[in-house]
């Protein structure tokens, strides 16, 4: 553990590691607030989402990823609205172990995400905790009145996801169990791609002017498949089809290796995949527009009736049940 005389004060903090970030009305991060200037005929977009050392992420996970996850669950919010990054702010509960080198390698993280998304830092604050505490909220654009809702599906619509799912939750599974008959199983490249999607969320901004264009409604997926699709289709039934959930080559052979993980793969969580909601008459030019992008989708499912049943279905037509539809953060 780093002593506290390796531990800057909250201003030389500031100002040696922050400062370099701030981005446009933050005024170098010297003043007590920022002053955002949006675009005129465009809505300000707002999300917020903490994470927790022994809770989100594990507290020897090197500080540069400690620091993008932080900003990428956020960016992930962003893009399910369609909102273009704008700025976040950061609050920052640290212990004593979060030194100078500690402190760099952190900054580095989250200085590489925040140039990549053109999602500049505007303040925030710094205090001491008993654990490493990390707060983002994070600020977005759209066209006014665009932003794309979670719950604005209707009966008959399409249900799509973005990407792979599972990979993270298989790599968490990893972390904790690397012994697992099934981790021997895995071929070392299959090991290191699941232990990086845990570490390295991967938010889908690319995505968002297709969900603009075509989406009834978005959402991310970051408490599981099954359960985030309960709350995007709370008000309507549906029928999801497993065997239509697309996943990775490393998903794929873990599951072949140990075919219980396919609960892991659907409820396990931090996939930050997008799931959404298309109109049938809209499916292709969506489809057409993510090609685009450059972000896969997969079609899953149909949206039901008002009041109906949530069905997911084996391949083989039978539906499966599950014991635990979404995952409650802690390890």
């Amino acid at each position: 553990m780093t002593g506290a005389a390796d531990t800057p004060g909250e201003f030389e903090l500031i100002a040696r590691f922050f400062a370099p970030l701030a981005g446009p009305g933050a005024f170098g991060l010297a003043d007590d607030a920022a002053a955002l200037d949006v675009p005129a005929g465009e809505s300000l977009v707002v999300t917020k989402d903490m994470i927790v050392e022994g809770v989100h992420f594990f507290g020897n996970d090197a500080p540069a990823s400690i620091a993008r996850k932080a900003l990428a669950v956020n960016l992930s919010d962003l893009a399910a609205k369609g909102a273009r990054p704008f700025g976040f702010l950061l609050g920052f509960g640290r212990t004593r172990a979060q030194g100078e080198d500690w402190l760099a390698g952190f900054v580095a993280g989250l200085a590489a995400l925040s140039r990549e998304s053109g999602c500049a830092l505007l303040g925030g604050d710094t205090v001491n905790a008993p654990a490493l505490t990390l707060s983002v909220t994070a600020f977005g654009t759209v066209p006014r009145g665009s932003m794309v809702p979670r719950q604005g599906g209707e009966p008959g619509d399409l249900v799509y996801v973005s990407g792979t799912i599972g990979d993270a939750a298989l790599g968490v599974t990893l972390r904790l169990a690397p012994d697992a008959l099934w981790a021997h199983a895995l071929e070392p490249e299959h090991r290191d791609f699941l232990l990086d999607r845990y570490l390295h969320p991967r938010p889908r901004n690319a995505l968002s002017p297709a969900l603009l264009a075509h989406a009834r409604g978005a959402m991310d997926v970051s408490d599981g498949l099954v359960g985030d699709a309960d709350k995007l289709a709370s008000r309507l039934g549906g029928r999801f089809e497993i065997g239509d959930v697309p996943l990775s080559d490393a998903a794929r052979a873990a599951l072949l290796a140990d075919p219980v993980l396919i609960d892991t793969i659907l409820t396990g969580g931090d996939d930050y995949e997008i799931l959404c909601v298309i109109p049938p008459d809209r499916a292709v030019a969506f489809e057409a527009a993510a090609r685009e992008a450059g972000v896969p989708v997969a079609c899953i499912g149909r949206l039901g009736e008002v009041g109906g049943v949530r069905l997911w279905c084996n391949p083989d037509g039978r539906e499966r049940r599950f014991t635990r539809r979404a995952y409650a953060h802690s390890f």
